[in-house]
């Protein structure tokens, strides 16, 4: 839930006027100019929907890797493809998986069809200086992002608010 009211995407030149290179972005529920309640409420009724429906949620990189913009390019399509039948035919729901830093991400070891170096996002930049720096700045971009929503968390079911919270990037 935490990553679905944070609603992180990216402006991309080309598609967003003024904009030369991609720009992190927050639009709360993937959708903010689209929605009349507060995301909280959006994130408490589609918890209960997938809780009542046994529906699991995957987050799927679509964006950028190996570098940041000028260095790094678009995930191939076909990768996602193969990451999306993984979901779709189950193989994911049995993988093993390692956490990613900051993140805490659940990361499958393999996908068939996906390079190894695919599915940990570090290995795909050449200066992992950098890219420490990068994660560690777009985890803070997320805690000042979901800052605004945490106050909004009374009334909620604690136990979700728990989960929403602790979903969030862990910076030391």
């Amino acid at each position: 839930m935490y990553h679905f009211i944070s609603g992180y995407t990216a402006l991309v030149a080309g598609t967003e006027e003024g904009v030369k290179e991609p720009q992190a972005t927050f639009s709360a529920c993937f959708g903010a100019a689209f929605i009349m309640w507060h995301p909280i409420k959006y994130a408490g009724m589609l918890a209960e929907r997938m809780r009542q429906n046994g529906t699991t949620a995957w987050l799927v990189n679509t964006g950028w890797s190996g570098g940041s913009y000028g260095v790094g390019s678009r995930m191939k399509l076909a990768y996602t493809r193969k990451i999306v039948d993984a979901i779709h035919n189950g193989s994911l729901a049995s993988a093993t998986y390692k956490t990613t830093p900051i993140f805490c991400l659940q990361v499958p070891d393999k996908v068939d069809g996906v390079p190894q170096e695919i599915l940990e996002p570090q290995n795909m930049w050449a200066n992992k200086d950098a890219y420490n720096a990068t994660l560690k700045k777009l985890g803070g971009l997320f805690n000042s992002n979901f800052s605004k929503f945490t106050e909004s968390m009374a009334g909620v079911d604690s136990t979700l608010s728990e989960q929403i919270l602790s979903a969030g990037p862990q910076l030391v």
